[in-house]
């Protein structure tokens, strides 16, 4: 039934039958034998397809000023994000990473950004990736992709991943507890995967607050993941009189996600700090502080479920290839600066729990207490991370980091 409403939600308005529908533009050489840019570049306007340099891309970009069908300030913020992300992807050095390939994703970018703004799609609590007749899945890998250097990415711990793939085929349910860095952390995740475990590549449900699903141009992209979509904290209260909606929407996902969670065999990935780590005041990069009733609220959910659950830490580092803003801000729209860089992940050991809780009755100590602990592996972890990403031979002599994509 989703997948029926989703076709429905793409072709089913009249005004663009004439002129959007999915094409595919044959795409330049791969990037990198990860990433998927040998699979040819969908488009739902046809006329972009076309579009295969910079020249061409910025005309667009002024038709569509000049035209009314978008605002003057977003033509600088587009040239912007066409000129950083040209300059990180041409000055890689990877064959095939060309203008005609950048030129090829921005368009793709545009056209769906554009396509939302026309049929903008509303995500439901529980929101399966759409890969047909569209795929957005392959539409993110192909981005992130071209901005990742693989040669000096790795992935933590294989052993553990493995252990990871075991639980859920044992339809036990596994929650990562994880830091987050930039918004292309989904595109990174499974990136680092797809080689040795692409069911977790492919298969695992974000938890998404407010930004992910609705910035314009957030929204393609996270049509190609699985989410389970939330309002922050953050967030709940900028519109007083949608607060209350926004309650009834996070009481609906958490009744879809206990609903999943009791089939079993789902792999969660949230972030408990709320959102995007920031750096400190020298500029240093570490895992922002958890939320101890993010924690909770995830600990309580799989103790509930009919099925056995694991709470495991995750490490992620990723912020070069697309930094967030060093402030936190509330309102919608950013300037994006993106670079080709080195990334990675790395699990943990699964938390104990029931050890970890032990010893206190008080509830908030408790919380405080699993939160922290949580927090501590991931930030050593993420320690580990990023010296076997930016130290080659530190990298080298660690055997817990590999390169499976090699």
């Amino acid at each position: 039934m989703l997948q029926a409403k989703q076709r429905v939600g793409l072709h089913g308005r009249q005004a663009l039958s004439t002129n959007r529908r999915v094409v595919a533009s044959k795409a330049a050489a791969p990037v990198t034998a990860p990433a998927p840019t040998a699979v040819p570049v969908q488009f739902h306007n046809e006329k972009l397809s076309g579009v295969v340099n910079e020249q061409q891309f910025k005309a667009v970009i002024k038709g569509l000023v000049s035209s009314g069908k978008m605002p003057a300030h977003l033509e600088p913020a587009w040239e912007y994000f066409y000129d950083n992300y040209k300059k990180a992807v041409v000055n890689s050095g990877i064959p095939g990473a060309d203008e005609k390939l950048v030129t090829q994703v921005q368009a793709s970018i545009l056209d769906n950004v554009l396509l939302q703004a026309v049929q903008p799609y509303t995500f439901p609590s529980f929101h399966n990736r759409i890969t047909e007749p569209y795929n957005y899945y392959e539409f993110g890998q192909r981005y992130v992709g071209t901005l990742i250097d693989f040669q000096n990415s790795v992935l933590g711990h294989r052993e553990r991943w493995d252990r990871v793939q075991e639980f859920l085929d044992q339809k036990h349910n596994v929650v990562l507890l994880a830091n987050h860095q930039t918004e292309a952390d989904p595109g990174v995740f499974a990136h680092m995967l797809a080689s040795t475990h692409p069911k977790l590549a492919t298969d695992v449900i974000y938890v998404a607050g407010d930004r992910v699903v609705t910035d314009p141009m957030c929204k393609p992209f996270s049509m190609g993941r699985n989410l389970f979509c939330v309002h922050s904290k953050k967030h709940m209260g900028d519109v007083p009189e949608l607060k209350a909606a926004k309650m009834e929407t996070n009481r609906k996902t958490l009744v879809a996600m206990q609903r999943k969670l009791n089939e079993g065999g789902v792999l969660i990935w949230i972030a408990p700090s709320g959102g995007r780590d920031r750096p400190d005041a020298d500029g240093l990069w570490s895992p922002d502080r958890f939320d101890p009733a993010a924690v909770e609220l995830m600990r309580n959910l799989t103790q509930r479920a009919k099925q056995p659950g694991h709470l495991i830490p995750m490490s992620m580092y990723s912020f070069p290839l697309m930094p967030p803003p060093k402030t936190v801000d509330k309102s919608i729209g950013e300037r994006r600066l993106t670079n080709y860089t080195g990334v990675g992940i790395s699990v943990c050991e699964e938390l104990d729990v029931a050890s970890i809780i032990s010893g206190s009755d008080d509830k908030e100590v408790s919380q405080q207490a699993l939160a922290t602990a949580a927090h501590a592996a991931v930030t050593e972890s993420y320690k580990m991370l990023e010296k076997a990403i930016t130290d080659p031979a530190f990298r080298a002599s660690r055997p817990e980091f590999s390169q499976p994509w090699l």
